[in-house]
């Protein structure tokens, strides 16, 4: 008889990630190092990212290609995957900004005197809270990508981010999905 693996399968943070990633390609190609090469993952990373999504029953391989489930997707991304991947909030800091502070969300938030939330990045102009990004390439990759640095911008305003610009980063995030 064989024994069962008592190993639980775990997303990680690059899971979400290549996801979204997946998402803001839409018809851009959806091969492994098409993938990589957008998202700033290895192959490897690529491979196992999407090998646990499967698992998750977060996609499906259609010939070969990742194809999101997107009712799953939604019901995790909008309920389940803040509690997942909390926010991690750091001190004052230069960086890109991020949830609230960043397009779509700032179109429709009124600027406040609080810091603005960033991503810490060199390439950033704006002095703000850090907030870890939910992936280390995620910066780089949002900044070659309006899309996908939207969608990874309104997925901090949901796990980060107050009653108001949660439901507003939520529909925005639902739009684009």
């Amino acid at each position: 008889m064989s024994r069962l693996s008592s190993r639980q399968p775990v997303l990680k943070p690059q899971d979400l990630y290549l996801l979204l990633v997946l998402a803001a390609c839409r018809d851009r190609g959806t091969t492994y190092p098409e993938l990589a090469e957008f998202s700033g993952l290895s192959m490897s990373e690529v491979h196992a990212a999407l090998k646990r999504a499967e698992t998750a029953r977060l996609l499906h391989f259609d010939a070969k290609r990742p194809r999101i489930i997107h009712d799953a997707f939604k019901e995790f991304l909008f309920h389940g995957a803040k509690y997942v991947f909390p926010p991690l909030r750091g001190g004052m800091v230069a960086g890109i900004p991020t949830a609230h502070a960043a397009e779509p969300l700032s179109a429709h938030i009124a600027p406040s005197a609080d810091p603005a939330p960033v991503w810490p990045s060199v390439s950033g102009k704006i002095r703000g809270i850090a907030l870890a990004p939910l992936y280390r390439s995620a910066p780089a990759a949002a900044l070659r990508n309006q899309a996908l640095y939207e969608s990874l911008a309104l997925f901090d305003a949901i796990r980060s981010g107050n009653a108001r610009e949660r439901t507003l980063a939520r529909k925005l995030l639902e739009d684009r999905l």
